[in-house]
């Protein structure tokens, strides 16, 4: 699997939806990590506005601190008002609410333990889990839990995908702790481990974390941009031909909450209670 490819953007207003505050929340949208800042000019260019839309548009979400205007460019960046969101949004229970169902569905097709871990520094921290048919994997809490960048999966399947100057920085330079005999540390054998979970798109590890646990794990995209990761856990022996007869279903649900975290359905499934050990 290559770079995953731009996914284009649904731009026709909603029926019954306002159009002003509609282009408002493309404008912002539009914003990605290969795509920084705009201009008045390109913003009209690429939406098909009058460029006096698009200048009312970014002075007004400028004005609210939702972007940033560089006096000497004129250019616009995300402001801090958009920080301000995207932290509440992690610590308001909506990411639970959207990804559970994906959850439950994906748990109930295959019966092993399913993550979904977000970035956190050097781990990733699982913000939303649900136990497999054989049990807890371990006997506290997974969601909160913080998985080293550089072992198993539920990592490797989101840092495989960051930009290489990037994950380089992250990992050159940087002690790394052996957990089993399986744990790889040296830098350049897990850049190229991360080069070829790039290129198949999954990472499949067993016992690299946790002993005798294999792991399948896919990346979660927002737009081209790597968000977190979408695993699947379980013994090693309930993966005697690898991880393949998984890999459809796993993907299929990784798609599905790309979509529910960028277009949130109208009505949500209620979260079940956590299942007591």
């Amino acid at each position: 699997m290559a770079d995953r490819p731009v996914q284009p953007s649904d731009r026709k207003t909603p029926a019954g939806a306002l159009q002003t505050v509609d282009r408002a929340l493309l404008v912002l949208l539009a914003f990605e990590r290969s795509r920084p800042d705009w201009g008045v000019t390109e913003i009209a260019g690429e939406f098909g506005w009058d460029t006096s839309v698009a200048q009312r548009l970014l002075s007004t979400l400028a004005g609210r601190g939702f972007l940033v205007s560089d006096p000497a460019t004129r250019r616009y960046r995300i402001g801090p008002a958009a920080l301000r969101l995207g932290r509440l949004w992690e610590r308001s229970g909506s990411l639970e609410l959207l990804a559970e169902p994906v959850l439950q569905d994906l748990r109930a097709a295959t019966g092993d333990t399913v993550l979904f871990c977000l970035p956190d520094s050097f781990h990733m921290r699982c913000v939303a889990a649900v136990e497999g048919e054989e049990g807890p994997l371990r006997y506290y809490p997974l969601v909160g839990e913080l998985y080293p960048a550089h072992a198993g999966a539920t990592s490797k399947s989101y840092y495989a995908f960051l930009p290489d100057d990037q994950r380089h920085r992250l990992f050159r330079g940087r002690p790394m702790a052996r957990f089993t005999e399986r744990t790889v540390t040296d830098p350049d054998q897990l850049e190229q481990e991360f080069r070829r979970v790039r290129a198949q798109g999954y990472a499949w590890t067993v016992g690299e974390y946790d002993a005798g646990i294999g792991t399948v794990a896919v990346p979660v995209f927002l737009g081209s941009e790597p968000y977190g990761s979408l695993s699947l856990g379980a013994a090693k022996e309930r993966f005697p031909e690898g991880p393949e007869d998984r890999l459809e279903v796993l993907r299929r649900a990784a798609r599905l909450l790309e979509r529910r975290l960028t277009h949130p359905p109208q009505h949500q499934r209620r979260p079940r209670s956590p299942r007591t050990a």
